[in-house]
């Protein structure tokens, strides 16, 4: 008989990495949780610390339990019940939250998720509350509700890391001094913080659709967070268009999610996507959000209905070629002007490179190179290299693309550029111009 040798295994995940991703992944919930019972973000946040090290003593001896984010969340929520205890106020504070704290579940018994859902939109409303700067709402949320780092967050405002550093810790502060309610507010409070929290939500939702950093390309969990509070606000909220516009735009990006990378993960662009595996229940639902936005305004139409309008023309379109790119445009033009900003510009010179040419596109992104916003965003090399490329300039093309490679934080998106710029390298054709157009960046 023949000898068949033993296969080698592959090593198990070393136990620190994964309960570092558990952790990333459901702190948002575990936070809001305890938040709750704690009534102060700055608190909730340590306690979450708190049971994240009682994960790493205990799982890799235990192994990792049935349901990570329940242990988590329930572990934390005894710790802030012992926090309670401690204190001369433990009377009162126990009326608040109810006798049924003593008997808090078990770790391995999994949370009530529509609990979860209600303290994910206490923790994003309380957050921003107008006591805080808009900044600093943006960058607390995102940090609690979202589970970024500081240096994500910094990436994804294009600031400095100090400065959010800063700010975060300013805004925990802010909150715990003011003794701000951990509550959804109604009436004209509510109104008062809606911009901040559509605001943190498409924040959230962008970062898990195209990471700023890391080894993948989307983050999932951030997505469908951001698109379950966009409706559960829109619930909330029926009269109120630019909620209904930013479901609808959530609800078209994350129709595309399963044709955006390819079986290794890598990013897949607007061009080369499979459109057969969009999501039509998604887009069908967006474009009932979308018909809502306009149902309920009564003038022109907001920012984020205007992307979502954006949106929709992709998702309309059954091939890349019959694009209404002139539509899309026209429609980045209404952008700019209701909400300035060097990247709708930016977005808006792809739109008009596709309606009438990479030249005029290449001329308006040229006139962006000096905005500040957008020295260290590695998209503006990324385009200009497109456009580059397109107009046979393949040399110029490639130090685009190793410029863009150069800035890009995640390692799929700097792959993909560098592999494009090494295309640039290698294709000419007998008249000098490069023998294949380049698509937009990744859609």
């Amino acid at each position: 008989m023949w000898a068949v040798e033993p296969q080698p295994t592959a090593p198990p995940p070393d136990a620190a990495q994964v309960i570092e991703t558990v952790f990333r992944l459901e702190s948002p919930r575990v936070i809001a949780g305890v938040a709750r019972i704690v009534r102060d973000v700055g608190i909730a946040e340590e306690l979450a610390q708190d049971a994240l090290v009682a994960a790493l003593e205990r799982w890799p001896g235990e192994g990792v339990p049935d349901n990570p984010g329940a242990w988590l969340t329930a572990t934390a929520r005894h710790r802030a019940v012992d926090l309670i205890r401690r204190r001369e106020t433990y009377a009162r504070k126990l009326a608040e939250i109810g006798r049924d704290l003593e008997t808090t579940a078990p770790p391995e018994e999994p949370a009530d998720p529509d609990g979860i859902d209600d303290d994910l939109l206490r923790l994003v409303f309380t957050t921003c509350h107008p006591v805080l700067s808009p900044q600093a709402r943006t960058a607390l949320t995102l940090r609690l509700l979202g589970g970024l780092s500081t240096a994500e967050i910094a990436r994804a405002h294009l600031v400095p890391e100090p400065t959010i550093a800063q700010r975060i810790v300013r805004a925990k502060r802010t909150l715990a001094a003011k003794n701000v309610a951990f509550e959804v507010p109604y009436g004209p409070d509510r109104a008062a913080r809606l911009d901040s929290v559509l605001d943190v939500i498409y924040l959230i939702f962008n970062e898990g659709y195209a990471a700023t950093a890391g080894d993948d390309w989307l983050r999932p969990g951030l997505c469908e967070d951001a698109l379950r509070l966009a409706r559960v606000l829109a619930g909330l909220m029926p009269g109120e268009p630019e909620v209904h516009g930013l479901a609808a735009l959530l609800e078209f990006q994350a129709s595309r999610a399963a044709a955006r990378t390819g079986p290794d993960g890598s990013p897949v662009l607007l061009k080369d996507q499979d459109r057969r595996r969009w999501n039509r229940m998604l887009i069908a639902r967006g474009v009932d959000a979308l018909g809502r936005a306009g149902a309920t305004a009564d003038g022109p139409p907001g920012r984020y209905a205007l992307q979502a309008a954006i949106a929709a023309c992709h998702a309309h379109a059954y091939t890349y070629e019959e694009t209404d790119w002139r539509a899309i445009a026209t429609l980045y033009g209404l952008l700019a002007a209701r909400a300035p900003s060097p990247v709708v510009e930016l977005n808006r010179a792809v739109a008009v490179s596709m309606a009438d040419g990479p030249a005029e596109g290449l001329r308006l992104v040229d006139a962006l190179a000096a905005a500040p916003a957008l020295r260290a965003y590695h998209l503006l090399p990324s385009v200009r290299g497109d456009l580059l490329c397109r107009l046979g300039r393949t040399a110029e093309a490639r130090e685009e693309f190793l410029r863009a490679a150069g800035l890009a934080r995640n390692d799929r998106e700097r792959q993909l550029l560098s592999r494009r710029a090494g295309e640039c390298a290698e294709v000419t054709s007998a008249d000098g111009r490069s023998a294949s157009s380049a698509p937009p960046p990744p859609g």
